[in-house]
């Protein structure tokens, strides 16, 4: 597919990657869409730029890469694990290869990087849709002249966004692998993070939109691993200092509440959490192959509905159920468990 002349990609240069054994070719830059964006939700975005980042193989089937909210466009990273927000699963020589793939990943409409969102001032940002999501990713696949895509493979946020690009643009891509993400958000997970975005709301309110989202990003913590797992490594005696007691579990959460806050924006976080539970699609409205992944002890995104999903998709599909001790987060940590099912889904027979 020709690059649509109006949709111009800023100029991107190949970057060789550390250690010429393992060096793959890759290209960045920013899309400028030209005449803004009508949103889903009945907003407008009158100028929208988007990043994305493609590496891997040249001639190798496409497949795109789409995590969590903290997700971004760099999916891994040969130099520094913290670098690449998915290390044990995407690499090369990992289930998402890429020395066999090429991996295309692009910063959220609305989040924390340098695609159009909120900004460093966290200012007014109208609500966004996976099927936005998708919208951009199809403009983008435009522009860098991918005429169809090998697979989806998305988690989280990115299996909604996977789902919803499914539905809409079923010609364009030949498979989806979908992890612990439905058609529809439940209102218990809701009600969790509505508290999380009140509590950025009065940080924000009160000059401390940072303070506000340390606290909310320790309890989306809580939610995203499991009873078990806090027993396993929390279960000591609180430190009593002055006149209160501080808990190993507090310790944890907190800390990694300050780690989340010093490296995303308050309104990007406020933008992608609505937006998650804003979604919804038409499971019948997807005949796309697809692979689906449950985690029993997910407490966001449960075994029920993930059933519900692969009872209700119109094309060929599959469900597999695991367990894990990290629950939502299990698409971060369970490689030995996904190894398989990537390997059924990117390389086995769609139909």
């Amino acid at each position: 597919m020709s690059r649509p002349a109006e949709a111009a990609v800023n100029p991107s240069r190949p970057v060789a990657g550390p250690g010429s054994a393992m060096a793959l070719p890759v290209s960045e830059g920013i899309l400028d869409i030209p005449g803004g964006l009508a949103l889903h939700h009945g907003g407008r975005l009158d100028e929208v730029r988007v990043a994305w980042r493609l590496e891997g193989p040249s001639d190798a089937p496409v497949v795109v890469a789409l995590g969590g909210i903290s997700a971004h466009r760099r999916i891994y990273s040969l130099s520094s694990a913290r670098d690449g927000w998915w290390p044990e699963l995407a690499g090369p020589g990992l289930p998402l290869d890429a020395s066999r793939f090429r991996l295309l990943g692009f910063d959220y409409l609305g989040g924390s990087g340098q695609t159009t969102g909120p900004g460093a001032a966290d200012t007014a940002f109208p609500p966004v849709s996976s099927y936005d999501q998708a919208v951009i990713l199809e403009k983008l696949c435009d522009a860098l002249g991918i005429a169809r895509l090998h697979a989806i493979v998305g988690a989280s946020y990115g299996g909604m966004v996977a789902l919803a690009f499914a539905e809409r643009y079923a010609g364009r891509v030949g498979r989806i692998l979908v992890i612990s993400a439905a058609h529809r958000t439940n209102p218990l997970a809701t009600a969790w993070r509505c508290v999380e975005r009140e509590a950025v709301r009065f940080g924000m309110s009160h000059g401390d939109g940072a303070g506000g989202l340390r606290l909310a990003r320790a309890l989306a913590m809580a939610t995203y691993r499991t009873r078990q797992e806090f027993e396993q490594r929390f279960d000591g005696p609180a430190e009593i200092t002055g006149t209160r007691a501080v808990f190993p579990v507090e310790r944890y959460l907190l800390a990694r509440g300050e780690d989340y806050a010093r490296r995303y924006a308050p309104g990007g976080f406020m933008c992608l959490s609505e937006s998650i539970d804003l979604h919804r699609i038409t499971p019948e409205s997807v005949a796309v192959p697809a692979t689906l992944v449950a985690v029993t002890e997910d407490q966001l995104v449960t075994v029920d509905e993930m059933r519900e999903l692969e009872g209700r998709l119109a094309g060929p599909r599959r469900l597999y159920e695991i367990h894990s001790l990290f629950g939502h987060d299990a698409f971060l940590k369970e490689r030995g468990q996904l190894a398989p099912v990537f390997a059924q889904a990117l390389d086995g027979d769609p139909r």
